[in-house]
């Protein structure tokens, strides 16, 4: 069932907007009656607090990556057609919720962004509010609220992966519970369909040395737009042609680092070493992915 990914600010309200959710959830299921569909629904709210994760995680990055595979295989444990779960945390890589969205389109059930649009400013207020009260444990240490604030990559509602997108401003009282509800579960109380793609539809990894294709492709791929880079130093932009493909990588403006290309390689390894697709289709696919990371 809808996969509700929650994202924004540290310390922007995340949580009392999720509860929120849920408690409205909750009440449409049980208003319906069980004569209905919907009737069959589970919610499920999974964040720090649910997992036990402290917000000292992310003093490391390897501590934050660990936390974020945590809440990953949490979702992704739970989500089914018959679930709603509430994705409750800062949710602010873009790869990260492109990963989110792939699992709910593979067990063919709709996924939405719900994007806190606190500002910064007032967060860093909130933020300061909450570490000077010793009761309770709910701020970032400052280094680490700066940190996430300048690494928050904000959900784009151009993007299929943050779409639908529904934004909820600081002076709101509440979601729009009725647009989430009908973009994800439809007037009816039906439970929506959707239709998995090749990128997304798990399969067992059968084809032999599939694990190797995989590799290798993407690897030969990020050699291609490195020795592009090369020839046209201190160039933004520009199209990198990849034999046997028709769609050439559309490259960002800004030059990408070795680093970052790694980084998305590493990502589309994790997504698809299980979710073996057919060894022709490799080069295509991490195509599209690369676009669409580029263009997000």
């Amino acid at each position: 069932m809808p996969l509700v990914l929650i994202s924004g600010y540290p310390s922007s309200g995340k949580t009392t907007r999720a509860l929120q959710l849920k408690q409205f959830f909750e009440s449409k299921i049980a208003a319906d009656g069980p004569a209905s569909r919907a009737s069959k629904l589970k919610v499920h709210l999974i964040n720090d607090q649910s997992l036990g994760v402290s917000r000292t995680v992310y003093h490391t990055a390897k501590a934050e990556k660990d936390a974020r595979a945590e809440e990953y295989s949490a979702v992704k444990r739970v989500l089914s057609r018959d679930d709603i779960v509430i994705a409750d945390g800062p949710n602010y890589i873009k790869g990260f919720r492109y990963q989110l969205y792939c699992e709910a389109k593979a067990v063919q059930t709709p996924s939405c962004v719900v994007h806190i649009g606190t500002p910064a400013d007032k967060c860093r207020e909130i933020n300061k509010r909450l570490l000077a009260d010793k009761e309770i444990d709910g701020g970032y240490e400052e280094d680490d609220f700066e940190n996430l604030i300048f690494r928050y990559e904000e959900p784009n509602g151009m993007t299929r992966w943050d779409s639908p997108l529904f934004t909820v401003l600081d002076e709101d009282e509440t979601p729009p519970f009725e647009q989430i509800w009908e973009a994800l579960v439809g007037s009816d109380g039906k439970t929506k369909l959707v239709r998995p793609n090749q990128a997304t539809v798990l399969k067992p990894a059968t084809e032999q040395n599939y694990l190797y294709e995989l590799d290798k492709t993407t690897s030969d791929i990020l050699a291609q737009i490195t020795t592009y880079q090369k020839d046209h130093p201190g160039e933004g932009g520009g199209e990198v042609i990849v034999p046997e493909i028709e769609k050439p990588i559309e490259l960002p403006a800004t030059p990408m680092t070795l680093p970052q290309l790694q980084r998305m390689r590493r990502q589309f390894i994790t997504l698809n070493r299980q979710h073996s697709l057919s060894k022709s289709r490799i080069k295509e696919v991490f195509v599209d992915y690369l676009n669409a990371q580029f263009l997000g």
